[in-house]
């Protein structure tokens, strides 16, 4: 578990960019390399709280994966709507052409008057895929920064990062988008009225199997469960539950697994999809549940699913924004 803060995140030149676009492609060199990089082993924190804490309960937490978050200030209103003080991220892009080589989620925390912890999930090697690159007005990355990240209207506590059990599939095999790194979860420590607990933003792997997303999800809950024993828990975010499996989110075995220690289940009505086609992802026949929350130790109301269309109706990314009442403790 990665417990390292730093202001900023220490840039990655283009040099070193292209050092690791010439590795093998092994999980041997990826792991070598990604070791020595010092942006892959710290937590970028920032931000200036809109409030001291401790958070009175009921509160809402919202989860969303911002498909790369093309559109800051529109998101922002979003989140501001909905009025959750702790906002867990997915998918923000940090230097990247394809968004104005923008750090997103210091930007978003800035616009929503939050603290923040962000972390690098991927260095992207390339602009992105066809779709993407069409937003892209630079020919190169600043950084190449790619990861998930989360947010509170109170100072963030304790603040980890641990990567998950993975193959390094889109180090070995990324076809338009090349990258180094894995699958990734980042959280902290929030303070309630009632004492603390843990939220963790999360994204397990789409490409791959449920099989595959089960150990990510059980090797989470063992490393939360021995740097957090006891404290409540709530995991949220882009599961990828039924990519690759015909779409049936009931088919990942991921849920049995959180279940049987101790983890409810939160995701707003069953027969309510949370993607939809985006300006990156049009694919209008393709609607899947992959968004939800895991909590343990928390009493948790209604879950719901709110569309990601802006004011005109342009979609802020091709996932829908959930968003989960904390009622108290158990």
């Amino acid at each position: 578990m990665i417990r390292a803060t730093v202001p900023a995140l220490a840039p990655a030149p283009a040099e070193v960019r292209a050092e690791v676009a010439t590795l093998p492609r092994t999980i041997a060199a990826h792991d070598e390399k990604m070791d020595r990089l010092s942006f892959m082993n710290a937590i970028e924190t920032g931000g200036v709280a809109t409030a001291s804490g401790p958070l009175a309960f009921p509160f809402d937490v919202a989860a969303w994966n911002l498909e790369r978050c093309l559109f800051p200030e529109e998101t922002a209103g979003m989140l501001q709507r909905s009025q959750a003080p702790v906002v867990l991220v997915s998918e923000m892009d940090d230097g990247m052409a394809r968004t104005g080589q923008r750090k997103t989620t210091a930007d978003l925390a800035g616009l929503l008057g939050m603290t923040y912890a962000y972390g690098v999930e991927f260095l992207e090697l390339g602009l992105g895929s066809a779709t993407e690159r069409e937003f892209c007005k630079d020919d190169f990355n600043l950084h190449g920064f790619h990861g998930n990240g989360l947010m509170a209207a109170i100072p963030l506590a304790q603040p980890f990062m641990l990567r998950l059990e993975g193959e390094r599939l889109w180090f070995i095999d990324g076809g338009d988008q090349p990258r180094l790194g894995e699958r990734m979860a980042i959280g902290a420590v929030i303070e309630t009225e009632a004492g603390p607990f843990a939220a963790v933003s999360v994204h397990l792997e789409s490409a791959t199997t449920a099989a595959y997303r089960e150990r990510q999800l059980v090797g989470l809950i063992d490393a939360l469960d021995e740097a957090f024993p006891g404290l409540p828990l709530l995991i949220g975010g882009d599961l990828n539950t039924g990519n690759h499996a015909g779409g049936d989110f009931e088919a990942e075995g991921l849920f049995r697994q959180a279940a049987a220690r101790g983890f409810a289940r939160h995701g707003g009505p069953l027969t309510q999809m949370t993607t939809r086609p985006s300006l990156i992802t049009r694919w209008p026949e393709r609607a899947m549940k992959l968004d939800w929350f895991l909590a343990s130790g928390l009493v948790v109301g209604e879950t719901r699913i709110v569309p990601s269309l802006d004011e005109t109706g342009r979609p802020l990314s091709d996932h829908d924004l959930i968003v989960c009442c904390i009622e108290g403790f158990e």
